[in-house]
């Protein structure tokens, strides 16, 4: 029964542990199943990590294409060769910036960006992770990537202990530490991430996610926590009724003024998802199906 399943499990990922950790985890509960997760999150960060199910993997890059929602605590006057609380000071400053300050610099890092990301990191030069480079005594440089930060709101601001939180909402390959580096530096206080957590990632939101420490002990009942495939999809995607079963790379019959690059193809008569549809040549053809 559990290589049948297919779907997603929400997972609220604790402080101290990879994704690949927690991945393995849920891959353990469910016997093995084939399973893949949307959108890594640092040891150091908590919060929604959507773990896929079975065919549910060949969605992971339709989700990561969704928004994602971050709280972020910038901790003021360090900045550390991973751009948060794990690294070393590279940078010190005794200046503490006003919330007015940060309020006036946040515009400027709203809309399509131009971001470095950190050198700790996965990105891959030549072959090897960034991170592993720098690690082995390195010099590594980073080009800056063109990304969409849709929205920064300041939640809190602490003079006292030099920390300001903020709710960030951004697109896919966004760095939250790159955020705080970058402003810290324009504000010439300098800064690094001292608390990440990430509570949205397209429809799973984390006060809706399984604790890891529940999916440990819940080995025999995990399939009630499975959502369905659909989960993942963005709730205004277009859908289109079919009959016959699909395959993939199967050419349909649909106007091709629906709009938008992706539809759902739906059972005409039960509503159930059977597949995803993309333009291609002229016509629309099945992608993904369930």
């Amino acid at each position: 029964m559990t290589r049948a399943l297919c779907g997603w499990i929400n997972l609220d990922k604790p402080e101290g542990i990879s994704s690949n950790q927690a991945m393995g985890i849920v891959r353990r509960a469910l016997s093995k199943a084939k399973v893949g997760y949307a959108g890594t999150l640092d040891p150091f960060a908590t919060g929604v990590l959507p773990i896929a199910i079975g065919s549910a993997t060949r969605l992971i890059p339709y989700l990561m294409e969704t928004s994602k929602v971050y709280r972020a605590t910038v901790q003021w006057g360090e900045e550390r060769d991973t751009d948060d609380r794990t690294g070393a000071p590279t940078q010190v400053s005794s200046v503490t910036p006003t919330r007015a300050a940060i309020l006036e610099i946040l515009p400027r890092f709203t809309g399509l960006i131009a971001q470095v990301p950190p050198v700790f990191s996965a990105i891959k030069i030549r072959g090897k992770r960034a991170c592993d480079r720098v690690r082995k005594g390195e010099s590594v440089r980073l080009e800056p990537r063109r990304v969409l930060v849709e929205c920064i709101e300041l939640l809190t601001h602490e003079q006292e202990t030099r920390q300001t939180t903020f709710q960030i909402t951004c697109g896919t390959g966004v760095y939250i530490r790159s955020l705080a580096r970058d402003f810290g530096r324009m504000l010439r206080s300098f800064g690094h991430v001292h608390a990440l957590r990430r509570v949205r990632v397209g429809r799973f939101l984390v006060e809706n996610a399984i604790p890891l420490e529940k999916m440990r002990s819940m080995v025999h009942s995990v399939a009630g926590y499975v959502l369905p495939s659909e989960e993942a999809l963005r709730e205004d995607l277009a859908a289109h009724p079919v009959q016959a079963p699909l395959q993939k790379g199967e050419a349909l019959d649909v106007p091709l003024e629906k709009q938008g690059s992706l539809i759902r193809l739906i059972h005409e008569e039960s509503g159930a998802l059977l597949g995803l549809a993309s333009p291609e040549g002229g016509k629309w053809c099945c992608v993904w199906r369930s």
